[in-house]
């Protein structure tokens, strides 16, 4: 792979531009005044630079779709029904759609669920299977399997995954509140468990998806927790919502999340699917106070689960930043590094990072970490402007690759 010179761009946390050196994929060198003879040299132009954007939860099967009435028991009645006609030629073009779209963004990285069961079949995951080698070397793709409407609630859903892990499935996942009543809730999870141990793979769970606390199929994060801790998957256990939480009491709250840290079971958020259907999002602060792996996802775009969304993951960003206290320049990087180096260690990106916590790959601005890197065009100005502008990006590279350029011209004509 050709070496790679990134001149001028501004890291955060650096006072004044560096140079960034990358040597077969991945960073060599960072700092003033760089040399690299023969490499393709890009020059930054003073503009602020992230490391790739990470998505850790994103539905790409079920993608633009449209359709939904606003509530959890519609999108996935009409996902359901949709799903009857899916083919493997229209999965692949709503899914490498998004793909374009999210790496235009600066996503290097994504995590997708799809869907299993006896009404798609494996549709979905040969499809997604097929694009993350089409697309490997421009964005790294994790492929789930997920079993969106139970495993004892559609028979024949349990044999389906095992077929997906056998195929190549990456994480299996689970959908905690799916079953009929809370023991086969548990039940569902403790399977799910099963099957990780049987293919040595991470767990992904949809869990506690609701406005509040009455369905107790709703209120599993600590059962799961739980389960995590008795199998030894700490590290490598992940729950996407947890919307439940956000309606508990803080002391509530604070026995869940010390539980999560304990047990070493990280938390995607989701604000765009969340806020829609639910009016609220898992609480990010408390979370990171707590000392639980948190990271920030879309979750759906434009479905019946959030038929909206530009598979942006700094919109993504912004809009975790209204409904909680962020407003800061510290509450703001706090919230980069869920999209940037935290969402990325979730992932455990290179292998499973086994009972020692989350993280197994640098996925930062720092010799020795892959060269995923997203400059930001706001030339001369800090990441924090960059982000509230909504600026475009101006280069994306993975893997010491120029894969994604945005040119862009306004005209103003002044009073």
């Amino acid at each position: 792979m050709a070496d790679l010179l990134l001149t001028n761009v501004l890291p955060r946390g650096h006072d004044a531009p560096v140079d960034v050196r990358v040597e077969d994929g991945r960073i060599a060198e960072v700092g003033p005044d760089l040399t690299a003879p023969g490499a393709t040299t890009i020059d930054g132009g003073a503009r602020p630079v992230l490391p790739g954007l990470v998505e850790p939860h994103l539905h790409l099967d079920k993608a633009l779709l449209g359709g939904g009435d606003g509530t959890l028991a519609g999108a996935v009645s009409a996902t359901a029904e949709a799903k009857r006609h899916f083919t493997h030629d229209d999965v692949l073009a709503r899914a490498e759609d998004v793909l374009r779209r999210a790496v235009r963004h600066g996503t290097t990285v994504i995590r997708t669920p799809v869907d299993i069961d006896p009404t798609v079949g494996l549709t979905s995951l040969d499809a997604l299977l097929e694009l993350k080698q089409r697309w490997a070397g421009v964005v790294e793709l994790q492929v789930v399997a997920f079993p969106q409407e139970g495993i004892a609630a559609r028979p024949g859903t349990h044999e389906l995954l095992v077929e997906a892990l056998q195929r190549g499935a990456d994480v299996v996942g689970g959908c905690s509140y799916a079953e009929d009543d809370v023991e086969g809730c548990h039940e569902h999870v403790r399977q799910v468990f099963d099957l990780a141990e049987r293919f040595d793979v991470d767990v992904d769970v949809h869990a506690d998806f609701a406005a509040g606390p009455d369905d107790p199929r709703h209120t599993l994060a600590t059962f799961v927790a739980d389960v995590t801790a008795e199998r030894g998957w700490g590290g490598r256990t992940t729950l996407g919502h947890v919307t439940t939480m956000a309606g508990l009491t803080s002391d509530t709250r604070r026995r869940i999340t010390e539980r999560l840290a304990e047990a070493g079971v990280g938390l995607v958020v989701l604000p765009p699917t969340d806020l829609y259907l639910q009016g609220r999002a898992a609480p990010v602060a408390e979370l990171l106070d707590a000392g639980v792996a948190t990271a920030l996802s879309s979750n759906n775009v434009r479905n019946a689960f959030t038929p909206f969304g530009t598979v942006d993951m700094l919109d993504v960003t912004l809009l975790a930043a209204h409904t909680q206290p962020f407003g800061t320049a510290e509450g703001l990087d706090r919230l980069l590094d869920r999209v940037t180096a935290g969402a990325a260690a979730m992932l455990n990106l290179g292998g499973a990072s086994g009972a020692t916590g989350h993280g197994r790959r640098s996925h930062d601005l720092a010799p020795g970490s892959r060269a995923d890197l997203v400059v930001l065009d706001a030339p001369g100005a800090d990441h924090h402007t960059a982000l509230l502008d909504r600026v475009p990006r101006r280069y994306v590279v993975s893997g010491g690759r120029l894969v994604a350029e945005t040119v862009t011209t306004a005209t103003l004509q002044a009073p």
